[in-house]
C-alpha cells in the first residue's frame, strides 16, 4: 500500500509541477486573466487564473495510471460488490462537468446561478452513479422511499456546499490550495487510521500531490491563480473522497470528521451566507460577492497577505489535528488539545498585535498614501499614536477618499 501511496503522490506532483507553466502561457492566450477591477480583489496587477487544469491533469494522470496498474496486478477490485469502478466513473464525469463550466467562467465569466447549476448537475451525476451518504436518516423518516430521497438530497447538498466553501475562500495567494493540502493530509491520516478503502486513500494522496506541485507557483507572491476551475475541482473532489473514505466504518463520522477537517472554509461560507442575507435583505444577496471573508478581515486588522494565509493555514491544521485526535483518542483528549491551542493564542495575540501596531505602516493601494500610526491624521481628528485597526470605520484616505479596506501593510 505504501508504495502505491508514494506513486500516487509523486506522479501527481511531477505532472502538475511540469504542467503549470504551460497553463500560465495558455491563460494569456485564451484570456483567463484576473484583472483587479474592484475593491474586493487583493492583488494589484493582472494575473493568470488557469492553474486549475494543471492540478486536475496531475490528479487524473496519477489516479488513472494506478487504477490500471493495480487492476492488472489484481490488488484492487473495481467491479466487486462496492462497485468502485462505477463510482469513480461518476466522479470523473462530474469533474468533466465542473471543469467545462468553470473553464468558461474563468475565460468569459458566467452568472453565479449558471455556475451553481453546473455544480448541482455534477453532484446529481455523482449520486446517480452510486456515491451516497447512507444510513444517516432522521428517525421520523421510516419509509424506504423517504430514506432514499433524504440520502440523495444530503449528498448533493454536501457536494455542492463543500465545492462552494473552497471556492469562496480562494481570496489570497495560496489560500485555497494550501488549505486543501492540509485538509487532504488530515483526511489521509484519518483514512489510514480508519481502515478506509484503498481507493479513497489513493484519491486523497493524488489530490495532495497535485496541490503540492502547484503551490510553488501559487504561494505569495503568486505567479498564477488556481481559478474557479481549480477551486471548484478541489471542493468537489474533497467532498466526494470524504464520502468514499469514511462511509463504511463509522456512520456519523461520514459527516462529522470531514466536517471538522473542512471546518474553516465551511464556517466562512455559512457566515458569508448569513452576512449577505442580513446586509442585502434578500436571498439574491447570497450571490453578491463582498469583502467580509476571514482573509479580508485579517488583512484589515493589519496583517500582510502572507501572514493572513499562514494564520489560516494554522487554523485549518488545528481543525485537522482535532479530527485525527477525535478519531484516535476520543472527545476529551481532542477538546483538551483545542483548549490548549485557544489559551496559547489568547496569551500571545495581544502582545503580538500591540507590537505589530506600534511599528506597522499602512499604504493605500489606490494612491499610495501611507498612514503612519506614529503621526496619525490630525486633519481628520486622528491623534498621533492611533493604531490603524482603531481608526473609525468611516475614516477614509485623505488623498483619494478610499476606505480602510483599500489599505494594506506597507512592507
Amino acid at each position: 500500500m505504501w508504495g502505491d501511496i508514494a506513486i500516487a503522490f509523486l506522479l501527481a506532483f511531477i505532472v502538475t509541477f511540469m504542467a503549470t507553466p504551460y497553463t500560465i502561457k495558455i491563460a494569456q492566450k485564451v484570456g483567463a486573466v484576473d484583472i483587479p477591477k474592484d475593491k474586493r480583489r487583493m492583488h494589484k496587477k493582472a494575473m493568470p487564473k488557469f492553474g486549475g487544469p494543471a492540478v486536475i491533469l496531475g490528479f487524473l494522470v496519477s489516479v488513472i495510471y494506478l487504477l490500471i496498474v493495480m487492476s492488472m496486478e489484481k490488488t484492487i477490485d473495481l467491479f466487486g460488490v462496492e462497485e468502485y469502478g462505477k463510482k469513480l466513473l461518476g466522479m470523473f464525469l462530474g469533474i468533466v462537468i465542473i471543469s467545462i463550466t468553470c473553464i468558461i467562467d474563468d475565460i468569459k465569466t458566467i452568472k453565479p446561478i449558471v455556475k451553481l447549476a453546473g455544480q448541482v448537475l455534477a453532484a446529481i451525476v455523482v449520486v446517480s452513479f452510486g456515491i451516497r451518504i447512507d444510513d444517516i436518516v432522521p428517525s421520523f423518516i421510516t419509509s424506504e422511499a423517504g430514506k432514499e430521497i433524504f440520502s440523495v438530497i444530503l449528498t448533493i447538498g454536501w457536494i455542492v456546499g463543500v465545492t462552494n466553501a473552497i471556492n469562496l475562500i480562494d481570496g489570497l495567494d495560496g489560500l485555497s490550495s494550501g488549505i486543501s493540502v492540509i485538509s487532504s493530509i488530515s483526511l489521509l491520516i484519518i483514512f489510514v487510521l480508519n481502515g478506509s478503502p484503498l481507493v479513497s486513500i489513493l484519491l486523497i494522496t493524488a489530490l495532495a500531490g497535485a496541490l503540492v506541485g502547484f503551490l510553488p507557483f501559487n504561494f505569495a507572491p503568486a505567479k498564477t491563480f488556481i481559478g474557479d476551475t481549480g477551486s471548484n475541482f478541489l471542493g468537489f473532489s474533497l467532498s466526494i473522497i470524504s464520502i468514499l473514505g469514511v462511509a463504511k466504518t463509522y456512520t456519523i463520522a461520514v459527516i462529522v470528521l470531514p466536517l471538522i477537517v473542512l471546518g474553516l472554509p465551511i464556517f466562512d461560507t455559512l457566515w458569508a451566507i448569513i452576512r449577505r442575507i442580513i446586509k442585502g435583505k434578500s436571498i439574491k444577496a447570497i450571490f453578491k460577492a463582498d469583502k467580509g471573508h476571514m482573509h479580508h478581515r485579517l488583512v484589515r486588522k493589519g496583517f500582510s497577505q502572507k501572514q493572513a494565509v499562514l494564520i489560516l493555514y494554522g487554523i485549518s491544521a488545528t481543525f485537522g489535528i482535532f479530527a485525527v485526535i477525535l478519531l484516535e483518542s476520543g472527545i476529551w483528549k481532542a477538546l483538551s488539545f483545542l483548549l490548549m491551542v485557544i489559551v496559547a493564542l489568547g496569551l500571545g495575540y495581544k502582545n503580538f498585535q500591540s507590537e505589530k501596531s506600534d511599528n506597522q505602516r499602512y499604504e493605500c493601494i489606490q494612491c499610495k498614501y501611507i498612514y503612519n500610526p506614529k503621526f496619525g491624521n490630525e486633519k481628520a481628528g486622528i491623534k498621533p499614536g492611533t493604531p490603524f485597526e482603531e481608526l473609525p470605520e468611516e475614516w477614509v484616505c485623505p488623498v483619494c477618499g478610499e476606505g480602510k479596506d483599500m489599505f494594506e501593510i506597507h512592507e
